[in-house]
């Protein structure tokens, strides 16, 4: 499965903004990485901008290239706003779902947790994290000491996380379901998601 694996403070930096989670180093150094530091200044086209909104979404949900590009092109044969339906359909992710209960930490880990075999959708084994959640669909962790121990820590250290209104929560259960799609402000999208639509359609 391809993933990046590259350093995270340093795409933290080049973007502005911490798409991996807090860090105090990317608050001591909050200018672009280079020989230059904060005294570097740079012009961007447009072109450039757009592709770093892209980017920033892309490493923010931690997905290749080619697989970001698969979700607008089923986002823009979608009828509706193609950006909002991008960004659903990018929270819809399994491993997405997994990370907003808080059964993963980061969603690296919620990725590896249900690629591992830890994770369990309507009550069958699902180990592809780029699955879609539907409406209803109830998503747990598998009733073994050793996924329920790893669900148990994660949900302890994302305890300052609230789980958002669309999907509902059965902590003692280890499952939760997805009640409905979510809407733009509740995403809260890192990066602005009309300028990625028409950065693909140029």
């Amino acid at each position: 499965m391809a993933r990046y694996t590259g350093p995270r403070v340093k795409i933290s930096r080049r973007f502005g903004v911490p798409i991996f989670g807090p860090s105090k180093y990317l608050e001591r150094k909050n200018y672009p990485p280079g020989t230059h530091g904060p005294r570097a200044r740079r012009k961007y086209t447009d072109y450039a901008l757009a592709l770093m909104e892209k980017q920033k979404l892309r490493f923010y949900y931690g997905l290749m290239e080619k697989q970001f590009r698969s979700i607008y092109d089923k986002a823009h044969r979608h009828r509706g706003v193609t950006g909002e339906i991008m960004l659903q359909l990018l929270e819809s992710r399994l491993d997405n779902v997994i990370y907003r209960l808080g059964f993963g930490a980061t969603r690296a880990q919620a990725r590896q947790m249900v690629s591992h075999g830890h994770v369990m959708v309507n009550g069958g084994k699902m180990t592809i994290p780029s699955y879609t959640a539907k409406i209803n669909d109830v998503v747990e962790v598998k009733d073994t000491s050793g996924s329920r121990q790893l669900a148990t820590r994660n949900l302890e250290y994302s305890t300052s996380r609230v789980v958002p209104e669309w999907l509902q929560l059965e902590k003692d259960a280890f499952k939760g379901t997805m009640l409905r799609l979510p809407t733009r402000d509740e995403i809260q999208p890192i990066a602005d998601e009309q300028t990625i639509v028409e950065f693909y359609s140029r």
